[in-house]
């Protein structure tokens, strides 16, 4: 059976198409032609078992995403079916999918409800989630300048992105960021809030990112009350994981504000913005999400392989 490792993934894919296939799966999603399981987590002492899995018919893959969590590092593998068929097709290191889906769905949330004019984007975590989230949005938006925050940021981290991305990188901290911002990625581990949130500007779009966890939450009641949308992938499975969500005071009134993603997804780019509002866009990581990348990555592996077999065989 095939097996897909992270550098190669990486070199299957690219931001377009993924973008383009997680918009399809969320939208048939809020159809009802595909379907996805809730993370179970399993764990004792400090080693943690998590699994995930979907069904998506017309992209032809069903599977599951099984990763461990052993004191905070992850290690992620996918099983890959045909699900016409049902026969097994590969297996997929994901690392390289978990970064590329989540910033693919950051910035299909944000193309609805972030200034489509936005120049200014912060981000709070320079890990892999960070950094792929910086460049998907250099991409898709006219940013003009990048201001980062990260435990262990430095001159070289900055300089590296800067380059990666094309534009000026600055470290500052995260409340001088959030005061800034036209787009806020909060990619951290924090178990407590980032910024204080009467400070962002109105119109921002907040992604966070960072944690999956209900015992941990980058934003405060003061973000969540100016919300006027908070979009998430599932309300199922996020409001039972996403401690943002899970520690918000009542009077947040999260509840009449919460949009999914096929739902927001039906917008048109610009349709959700809110010049003197805040969006929040709060992800956990669903499993539609990863099987429809290993999907792709799979798909585009196997037209790679047929195309040098034909130029071999000539």
């Amino acid at each position: 059976m095939l097996h897909l490792t992270d550098q190669q993934l990486h070199e299957l894919l690219d931001a377009a198409a993924v973008q383009g296939v997680l918009e399809q799966a969320f939208l048939e999603f809020g159809q009802g032609r595909a379907a996805q399981q809730r993370r179970v987590r399993t764990q004792v002492g400090e080693t943690r078992l998590s699994t995930l899995g979907a069904v998506i018919p017309s992209q032809q893959v069903a599977g599951a995403k099984i990763y461990t969590t052993v004191r905070g590092a992850f290690n992620f593998v996918i099983v890959l079916f045909d699900a016409l068929s049902g026969q097994a097709l590969a297996t997929l290191e994901a690392g390289a999918i978990t970064q590329w889906r989540t910033a693919a769905c950051s910035l299909l949330a944000a193309r609805r409800g972030a200034n489509p004019q936005a120049q200014t984007l912060g981000v709070l975590g320079l890990g892999a989630q960070g950094i792929a989230h910086a460049m998907q949005f250099c991409q898709a938006f006219d940013v003009r300048r990048i201001l980062v925050w990260s435990p262990n940021v430095n001159e070289e981290r900055c300089r590296k992105l800067e380059l990666e991305c094309g534009v000026p990188v600055r470290a500052m901290r995260p409340e001088e960021i959030a005061v800034q911002a036209d787009i806020l990625v909060t990619a951290s581990r924090s178990r407590e809030p980032l910024f204080d949130g009467r400070t962002l500007k109105p119109g921002c779009f907040v992604a966070a990112v960072g944690s999956s966890l209900p015992v941990a939450r980058e934003l405060d009641d003061a973000c969540l009350e100016r919300a006027g949308t908070v979009v998430v992938e599932w309300g199922e499975q996020t409001l039972a994981e996403a401690g943002d969500l899970i520690l918000a005071a009542p009077d947040c009134g999260i509840d009449g504000k919460l949009c999914e993603l096929s739902d927001w997804l039906q917008l048109d780019p610009g349709q959700g913005y809110d010049a003197q509002g805040i969006c929040v866009y709060k992800s956990v990581g669903v499993a539609i999400e990863d099987i429809a990348v290993a999907g792709l990555a799979y798909r585009r592996y196997q037209l790679g392989k047929a195309a040098q077999e034909v130029v071999a065989a000539h």
